[in-house]
C-alpha cells in the first residue's frame, strides 16, 4: 500500500513538472534573457546559459541524492537509520567543491563585467542625458544633438477621454519622436548622465543598462552587428511620467549613418541661420 503511494506520489509530481514546462518548451523566449545583437550581450547570454545548466545539474544532483535517499532508506523497508553524527572528510568535501563551482563561475562572469568598463579604442561618443520625461542626445564631436519624447500618437492615446484605443496604435508607449541612430560594426562609447532625477537608460538588446544620475557620468560601450530597430525605456523610477520614457535604437549602415549626419547638421545649420535672421529683423524694428 505504500509503495502504491510512493509511486502515486513520484508519477503526480512529474506530471506536474511536464505541465509547468510545456509553455517554456512551446517558446523559450518568453522566459529566457534575449540573446541581443551585440558582442557583450551575446557573451552575457552565453554566460547566463552556462551558469543555468551548472546549476541544473547541481539541482538534479541534490533533489536526486535526495529523493532516492528517501525512497530507498524508507522504514518500510527495514532500513536502520546511521547513528554517526559528523564526518569531518564529508564537511570538507561539501565545502570544497561549491567554493571550487564557485571560483569557476566568477572568473569568467568578472572578465564579462571588467570588459564592459573598458571604454578605450571607441570610435564615436553619444552622450546621453535623462530629463522628466524624456531624453537627450548628443553626438559628441559632431554638432549634433536633440531630444527624444514619447511619440505623439502614443501620447494622444494615454490621455483620459481621448477614445484612441491603445490597440490601434503601433508600438504604443515604445516609440518615440526621434530616435538614436547608430551605425553597425562601430564601437560607441556612451556617457550617461541626468538633469534632474536618477533614470536608467535600458535597451535589453544591448546587454546592459546605465543608470543616469545627475552630477555623474556613466560610461560603457557597445557594438551593434546587425541593422534594425531596439526598443527599451527608462527602468528607474523617476517620477509620474516614468512609465512615458521609451527609447528607440535605430541601427543603420555606416554608409546610410555619415548621409543622416550631414542631414542632421545642415537641419542645425539652418535653424542657426533662421534663428540670426530672426534676431536680425527684431533689431530692426526695435530700431525704427
Amino acid at each position: 500500500m505504500k509503495t502504491m503511494i510512493v509511486r502515486t506520489a513520484l508519477a503526480g509530481l512529474v506530471t506536474g513538472l511536464m505541465l509547468v514546462a510545456a509553455p517554456a518548451a512551446a517558446d523559450l523566449g518568453l522566459i529566457n534573457m534575449t540573446r541581443g545583437v551585440t558582442e557583450s550581450s551575446e557573451r552575457i547570454y552565453d554566460l547566463h546559459m552556462t551558469i543555468f545548466m551548472i546549476t541544473v545539474v547541481i539541482g538534479v544532483g541534490v533533489f536526486g541524492a535526495m529523493f532516492y535517499s528517501i525512497f530507498r532508506h524508507r522504514k518500510a523497508r527495514g532500513v536502520k537509520p546511521a547513528t554517526f553524527h559528523h564526518s569531518t572528510t564529508v564537511e570538507i568535501i561539501w565545502t570544497v567543491i561549491p567554493l571550487a563551482i564557485l571560483v569557476a563561475m566568477a572568473v569568467p562572469a568578472t572578465m564579462v563585467l571588467v570588459d564592459f568598463e573598458d571604454t578605450s579604442d571607441t570610435e564615436m561618443t553619444v552622450k546621453v542625458t535623462g530629463y522628466q520625461w524624456f531624453w537627450g542626445y548628443e553626438y559628441m564631436d559632431e554638432n549634433v544633438q536633440f531630444l527624444s519624447r514619447l511619440d505623439r500618437d502614443s501620447d494622444r492615446a494615454r490621455q483620459l477621454g481621448s477614445d484612441i484605443q491603445p490597440a490601434s496604435v503601433d508600438n504604443y508607449l515604445q516609440n518615440v519622436d526621434r530616435r538614436l541612430i547608430l551605425p553597425v560594426d562601430t564601437r560607441v562609447k556612451f556617457q550617461i548622465t541626468a538633469a534632474d532625477v536618477i533614470h536608467s537608460w535600458w535597451v535589453p538588446d544591448l546587454g546592459w543598462k546605465r543608470d543616469a544620475i545627475p552630477g555623474f557620468v556613466n560610461e560603457t560601450w557597445t557594438e551593434i552587428k546587425e541593422p534594425g530597430v531596439y526598443r527599451g525605456r527608462c527602468a528607474e523610477l523617476c517620477g509620474r511620467d516614468h512609465g512615458f520614457m521609451p527609447i528607440v535604437v535605430e541601427a543603420v549602415e555606416k554608409e546610410a549613418f555619415q548621409a543622416w549626419l550631414a542631414e542632421q547638421r545642415g537641419d542645425d545649420a539652418a535653424a542657426t541661420t533662421a534663428g540670426a535672421d530672426d534676431a536680425e529683423a527684431g533689431a530692426e524694428l526695435a530700431s525704427r
